[in-house]
């Protein structure tokens, strides 16, 4: 059984403040006990965040521009970017916290500065954002690292993701593509979850889904066509300002999310069709057997017409009629009886 490796994802939900940065960590290694099943499950793996260099993001016209938003967290675009933005040393904190709490650490770096974070910090995945994927001097400088490479495809098509594969795979092979629809929230319509067969079926790498829908059934049926990683917003709460929240998942939303999908390992098993060793007793208790449907007198033949399925199994089956049929009854036997065998000559 393969586990599937979920991320929660905070990306800039703790909306520049560090207590709600570790709220976020905090939520994601809750544990997950399946309190329907009584059993307790393997939590989330990693918490991920984004790191930005102001520097390296936005033109000046565009950082200037006036954000009349409710979501706006400062009068122009740029301010509001600065004040969603944790700093490096916060970075590395939050780093450590994360450990702390048996979490692996996931960034998404968007610019070659915010390479500098490597320093501090050990990342166990660089994470290539979906309008990265045609950045190709940051996926070169990510690619330098060595670090394994989780890149998401949600504005990009084949072409483009041939296009950053031929940059990375010049340095190392470490990589995990993510199905994805940058459109937020993602409408059920648009999913096209079965891009993660084909995309299996076209690369040699691990597969997964960075799911941007509302609700948690996406990501379990991505888990059921293959998908070896999972990502998903996580929010504090769907009222907090900003404009990733209310499709994110709340500590309850994430818990069921996880449940399901560490369920869902479980139930996929394997390409074989057999009768479960659990499935017995309820077999025995409602499959059908062989019955009379009247009353047999010893010396009379059984025909087909006298026969009938009744609950319990355990008995002689439909396709071992053959067996009795036309022979006498050597006992007496009561309407809707169980047939044996040994009643007949």
């Amino acid at each position: 059984m393969t586990e599937v490796y979920i991320i929660a994802e905070a990306g800039q939900n703790h909306n520049g403040e560090m207590h709600l940065a570790k709220q976020l960590i905090d939520m994601a290694a809750m544990p997950i006990f399946d309190k329907y099943n009584d059993t307790q499950l393997r939590g989330v793996n990693a918490i991920k965040f984004t790191k930005r260099d102001l520097t390296e993001e936005l033109t000046k016209k565009a950082a200037e521009k006036i954000y009349d938003s409710p979501n706006a967290f400062g009068k122009t675009y740029g301010e509001h970017r600065k004040k969603l933005e944790l700093d490096y040393e916060q970075h590395t904190e939050l780093f450590h916290y994360a450990k702390s709490k048996n979490l692996d650490f996931i960034e998404t770096l968007t610019s070659p500065k915010t390479l500098k974070l490597l320093e501090t910090v050990d990342v166990k995945y660089i994470k290539v954002a979906s309008r990265d994927l045609t950045n190709i001097p940051l996926l070169s400088e990510i690619a330098k690292t060595g670090k394994p490479v989780i890149l998401s495809t949600g504005m990009g098509g084949i072409p483009e993701i041939d296009e950053a594969l031929e940059t990375i795979t010049r340095y190392h092979e470490n990589i995990i593509i993510l199905h994805c629809l940058s459109q937020y929230p993602a409408e059920y319509k648009n999913l096209n979850l079965r891009s993660i067969q084909y995309l299996k079926e076209r690369y040699p790498f691990k597969i997964g889904y960075s799911d941007h829908s509302i609700g948690i059934v996406a990501p379990a049926v991505a888990v059921a066509l293959g998908a070896e990683f999972i990502e998903k917003h996580i929010t504090l709460s769907h009222s907090l300002k900003g404009s990733d929240h209310k499709g994110a998942l709340e500590p309850e939303g994430l818990w069921r999310m996880t449940r399901d999908i560490r369920n869902m390992e479980k139930a996929l098993g394997i390409m074989k069709k057999e009768v479960n060793p659990e499935v017995e007793k309820f077999r025995i208790k409602l499959e059908r057997s062989l019955c009379t449907n009247r009353k047999i007198r010893i010396g009379e033949r059984i025909e087909e017409s006298d026969l009938i399925m009744l609950s319990p199994g355990g008995g002689m089956r439909w396709h071992d009629r053959d067996e009795i049929l036309g022979k006498k009854a050597v006992v007496e036997i009561d309407e809707f009886s169980l047939i044996k065998k040994e009643m007949f000559e």
